[in-house]
């Protein structure tokens, strides 16, 4: 799984991973990708991990902002 090996290269606590996994899932399932091999999988995993760096803790608004910046 990406948001794995991601969030491994970067600094985050427990809790904050937790929070940066479900906002992953949660925007996978919005946009429809089930194949996490899929390179926007991948691409999903970096944007919230780059969000999640700038203070963004929280799975829901994580996953809106991912889900609104690849829509478009």
């Amino acid at each position: 799984m990406p948001i794995n090996r991601i969030v491994q290269e970067a600094a985050f606590d427990p809790e904050e991973v937790q929070a940066i996994v479900a906002a992953y899932e949660a925007a996978l399932a919005r946009l429809g990708l089930r194949d996490r091999s899929d390179p926007a999988a991948e691409m999903v995993a970096r944007k919230i991990v780059e969000i999640a760096r700038g203070g963004e803790r929280d799975p829901e608004r994580l996953s809106d902002r991912v889900v609104k910046s690849l829509q478009g």
